[in-house]
């Protein structure tokens, strides 16, 4: 089915509740992956997670607090845009993951100083968990891969609510 015939049916108030319950879900499964599977996260891994809490935060508000259809809108597109802001930082990192971008220096291996002793400083002051080796993947894609996936479909369909759904 057509994302935005699905989109153009819903109201606001329960476009809140999908993205809240997918925000919740994606970041619920960053966490399990992290504390269930012990997969480590690395500094861009950890970065993808605060637009997740951030669309929690939003979506409960559109949801339960009363407001005028302009203003739940105006909410619903902060969820797209936060969306999308981790389904840009989830390309940037499937990128470094498949070795198409350069990523961080901090986390890549790729620490540089000027002397030895700066050299031997950054190495120690390195994150273990690198940001160009993906700890697991599926069909191929990575986490990152996944939530660049997930997070773009989720930030197109608070758009097209925002700007095209019913009115309350």
């Amino acid at each position: 089915m057509d994302l935005s015939l699905i989109a153009t049916a819903l109201t606001p108030r329960p476009a809140f509740v999908i993205c809240k319950l997918a925000a919740t879900g994606l970041l619920g499964g960053a966490f399990a992956m992290e504390y269930f599977v012990d997969l480590a996260p690395c500094p861009l891994c950890l970065s993808q997670r605060w637009p997740h809490a951030a669309v929690i935060i939003i979506a409960g508000i559109g949801f339960a607090v009363p407001l005028t259809d302009t203003v739940r809108r105006v909410l619903l597109a902060l969820c797209a845009l936060a969306f999308a802001i981790t389904a840009g930082i989830g390309f940037y990192h499937a990128g470094v993951e498949y070795g198409l971008l350069q990523g961080p220096n901090a986390c890549t291996g790729l620490a540089t100083g000027n002397t030895l002793e700066e050299l031997r400083r950054n190495l120690m002051n390195a994150p273990v968990v690198r940001c160009d080796e993906a700890p697991w993947s599926q069909l191929g894609i990575s986490l990152a891969g996944y939530n660049f996936l997930a997070s773009g479909a989720l930030a197109v369909f608070a758009a097209v609510v925002a700007l095209r759904g019913k009115k309350n």
